[in-house]
C-alpha cells in the first residue's frame, strides 16, 4: 500500500519537474501536505541518498515513509532552489532536511538563503535546520566505514565479483585503494551505485556510519515525535 510520504514524493518530483501533469501534481502535494500523514520532507542529492536513508533507518527497525517522512531526490544538487521555493516557508510550508556532500553545499546553503531561512549560512548554521554536509562522497564516507574487507565482499555481492576483478586490473585503478576502487566501479554504470547503496549500509558496523548520514536521522526522529 502507498503512503502519504510515497504520493507526496512522487507527486513533487512531478511538480517540480515542470510538465504536462505539474499543475495536477502540485494540487496532489499541496492537499497531502495540508494533512496529518506527513512530517517532514527530506532533500537528497540522488536516488542512491534515498536508499541508503531507507536502509539505515532499517538497520534501526524504522520506516521513514511510514513515519511521513519522504525523503525526496532533486536529481542533482543545482535542483535544490527549486524544491525548497515550492516545499520551505514561502511555499507548503513543509518542514525540512537535507543531504548534500560538500562539492554541493553552496547550492544549498544558496538556497536556504533565498527562502529566508538565514544568511551567510556556514555549515554549522545549516545543522540546525536539519541540512548536513558529507565532507567526502556519501559513498566514500560509508565505504571508509567499511573498510577493505568489507569493501571487497560488497564489491563482490550482486553478483559483481567477476566484473570488479576485472575493474581493479585497469591500470588506472591498479594503484587504488580498494574503497575508491569500489566508488568509481559504482559509477561506471548508471543506476550501480543505487543497486549498491543498501548493500553497503547493509554490510556497515553501525558505530561506522558517517556523522552527516546518523545525525540526519537523528534529526527526522525528532521531527517525527514532536509532529
Amino acid at each position: 500500500m502507498e503512503t502519504t510520504a510515497g504520493r507526496f514524493r512522487a507527486a513533487v518530483r512531478e511538480w517540480a519537474a515542470d510538465g504536462a501533469q505539474a499543475s495536477a501534481a502540485a494540487a496532489v502535494a499541496r492537499a497531502l501536505a495540508a494533512g496529518t500523514g506527513l512530517r517532514t520532507a527530506v532533500l537528497v542529492e540522488g536516488v542512491s541518498d534515498h536508499v541508503a536513508l531507507d536502509a539505515l533507518a532499517a538497520r534501526h527497525g524504522r520506516s521513514l515513509d511510514a513515519e511521513g517522512i519522504a525523503v525526496v531526490p532533486l536529481g542533482g544538487a543545482t535542483n535544490i532552489g527549486r524544491f525548497v521555493h515550492l516545499l520551505g516557508p514561502q511555499g507548503l510550508g513543509v518542514p525540512l532536511a537535507g543531504l548534500c556532500d560538500a562539492g554541493e553545499e553552496g547550492h544549498f546553503s544558496r538556497a536556504l538563503e533565498r527562502e529566508g531561512l538565514g544568511r551567510d549560512l556556514a555549515r554549522a548554521d545549516m545543522e540546525p535546520l536539519g541540512f548536513y554536509v558529507c565532507d567526502a562522497d556519501r559513498a566514500e564516507g560509508v565505504l571508509r566505514g567499511l573498510g577493505a574487507e568489507g569493501v571487497e565482499r560488497v564489491g563482490g555481492g550482486r553478483g559483481g565479483l567477476r566484473a570488479f576483478r576485472i575493474f581493479q586490473k585497469q591500470p588506472a585503478q591498479r594503484e587504488r585503494e580498494v574503497e575508491r576502487q569500489l566508488r568509481r566501479f559504482m559509477g561506471t554504470i548508471s543506476g550501480r551505485k543505487s543497486q549498491y547503496a543498501r548493500s553497503l549500509v547493509d554490510a556497515l558496523d553501525l558505530a561506522e556510519v558517517p556523522r552527516p548520514l546518523d545525525r540526519l536521522l537523528a534529526h527526522v526522529s525528532a521531527s517525527a515525535s514532536t509532529g
